[in-house]
């Protein structure tokens, strides 16, 4: 649903039938007949990827290695099932309500009441002037919504360019939502202006019949055309290009509070033939808009790039990033990292299988680029690297090209940090103490963003300016007053480099790495020595916001020393997570 939407399936370059054979082999025709009969008209989740070329040529490593684990994907058999109940059913279900083709006889899915076909109004308030300034041309392609055109501008000062122009016809506007996506999607790419990796939005129009969206031609091809013609995957330094382009544009839409919600390779263009030709994010059609402490909880994307988080109906920005992930392992070794014959198999295998990394040509890429790809697709959001900071990674680092973004993660943390009690930030600030170079290098680069003053402190209007001269006019009228709000402690006083680092650091993205106990330990320490003092079970549970229930009093009890009535090493790791009752919660 972009500039240029997804084409008919491709016959598969690859042999799929090497690693999970069929019953018999169809031929090119057979097979693109029977992969356009499977295609869901409704929503690209349930299309046979036109990427099939992602399964690697069968190896006798391969062949030795599919044993080894039923929790391994790509391109193997699981050697038992998964349990039911597969998600898959359900969620078909929810997206052919969503697009108004539930049957009659179907299950209802407790989304909200939606209004059939005559009683929809599907007027948007768009000019209905397309016919005289533009001069309709071929089609280029086609989506599960509408189909894009070439077009020529015929007035004003575009005239004589050549242009994309989306049509989505208002016969397929079958329910609210429908209507509604159409109408996030013009105002998404309205906000979202004056970024190289965006896909470039003119103006849209509508008729009786149609939605016409124009845009700029990108006339390179998708980004999967590419991976395609490099043989299945690209090297190192070639998938960096990619790489920096992608995570650029999409840290860009999450500093605005915008998450994509169908990242892949088809839907990113290179805007000419040139090989050093940029790439542009398009296809904002199921896009949204989400503040940062809100969850998203309505199933769509693309099966084989979609979050654990998505199937589990609860998520933000964050699935973006493991989207990114799945992109960043095709392009590295030319196979998907979740890979199965059905789409409840996919499911199953985002929520319960591990990629692969120990067959080629993993083994000779670097441990750098393993771990960048590893930090992407790691199941927990709250581990996951932001796209912000997987551009100061130490594989990406210092790319050519890579420019560092505002990272809209900082502001989420610093918010908490200025809600915390004092003993949470001391302990923060010893675990602050503990962090690597590697560690530190992104917190220099986004605290150098919000411009300190020459002593090395922020300020309130530090972080009002950097959020001004990185966001956007829609970002300015409804997000940065909700930012500030939340660190109006600032107004008085200062911050240096120090604190920043306490108030900015991940606990969860550091517990994702294999140096975590060396780090909490280290920090213990640090703490035990400077800021830990005797504490009682009732201050505890006020520090972390808990009423006085005694099965809470009894899990505290642990957190404390008996010897001296100081935080013990557990009640320290648990109290650098915050004031979450969770896990205290399955106690009671």
């Amino acid at each position: 649903m972009g500039a240029c939407t997804s084409k008919p399936p491709r016959p598969n370059p690859y042999s799929p039938q090497e690693i999970l054979p069929p019953p018999e082999t169809p031929n090119v025709a057979e097979t693109q007949k029977e992969n356009e009969a499977k295609k869901s008209p409704f929503f690209p989740f349930y299309s046979p990827s036109p990427a099939r070329f992602f399964l690697s040529k069968k190896s006798p490593a391969r062949q030795s290695s599919a044993s080894k684990s039923a929790n391994s994907t790509p391109a193997r058999l699981f050697k038992r099932p998964f349990p039911p109940p597969s998600p898959a059913k359900h969620i078909k279900a929810l997206l052919l309500r969503r697009h108004g083709s539930v049957k009659p006889n179907a299950a209802a899915i407790p989304e909200g009441e939606e209004t059939e076909g005559a009683n929809l109004d599907k007027s948007f308030g768009f000019s209905k002037q397309f016919a005289s300034k533009y001069e309709i041309g071929e089609e280029v392609g086609r989506g599960h919504f509408g189909y894009t055109c070439s077009a020529i501008v015929k007035k004003g000062e575009l005239k004589g360019q050549k242009v994309a122009v989306k049509v989505i016809p208002k016969a397929k506007m079958t329910t609210a939502i429908s209507i509604e996506d159409v109408r996030r999607e013009v105002k998404i790419l309205r906000a979202l202006t004056g970024h190289n990796n965006l896909i470039q939005f003119h103006e849209a129009f509508e008729d009786r019949d149609n939605v016409y969206i124009v845009m700029e031609l990108c006339q390179g091809g998708e980004l999967l055309d590419r991976i395609l013609a490099r043989g299945g995957k690209y090297s190192e330094e070639d998938a960096k290009d990619v790489m920096v382009q992608i995570l650029n544009v999409v840290a860009f839409c999450h500093l605005q509070g915008v998450v994509h919600r169908d990242l892949k390779p088809e839907n990113f263009l290179f805007l000419s033939k040139d090989e050093s030709s940029p790439l542009k994010a398009i296809d904002f059609g199921l896009s949204d808009v989400v503040r940062p402490d809100e969850k998203l909880n309505d199933i769509v994307g693309s099966a084989y790039y979609v979050a654990p988080e998505v199937l589990h109906r609860s998520y933000g920005i964050e699935a973006d990033v493991w989207s990114i992930g799945v992109i960043s392992y095709i392009l590295l070794c030319g196979s998907r990292p979740f890979w199965a014959r059905t789409e409840s198999g996919i499911f199953r295998a985002v929520l319960k299988a591990d990629p692969t990394y120990d067959e080629a040509p993993w083994p000779t890429l670097t441990s750098e680029a393993k771990d960048f790809v590893k930090r992407l697709l790691n199941k927990d959001p709250r581990k996951r690297m932001s796209a912000a900071q997987a551009l100061c990674h130490p594989w990406m680092r210092n790319h050519s090209g890579a420019k560092l973004p505002l990272d809209i993660l900082i502001f989420r943390l610093m918010k908490a940090y200025m809600r915390s009690s004092s003993l949470r930030k001391a302990a923060l600030r010893a675990l602050s103490k503990t962090l690597t170079a590697d560690e530190l290098f992104y917190l220099k680069e986004q605290f150098a963003l919000m411009e300190p003053d020459k002593n090395g402190n922020i300020k309130l209007e530090n972080i009002r300016s950097a959020l001004m001269k990185y966001g956007t006019d829609a970002m300015k009228e409804s997000r940065i007053p909700d930012f500030l709000a939340s660190l109006n402690a600032l107004q008085y006083r200062k911050m240096d480099f120090e604190e920043f680092c306490a108030a900015a650091l991940s606990v969860h993205q550091l517990e994702a790495l294999e140096r975590w106990e060396q780090h909490a330990r280290c920090a213990y320490e640090i703490f035990d020595k400077d800021g830990n003092r005797a504490i009682v079970i009732e201050e505890l549970a006020s520090e972390l916001g808990l009423g006085p229930s005694i099965p809470v009093h009894a899990v505290l009890n642990d957190w404390i020393r008996h010897t001296d009535g100081k935080l013990s090493f557990l009640g320290f790791v648990k109290l650098l997570h915050g004031p979450s009752t969770r896990g205290l919660a399955k106690v009671q």
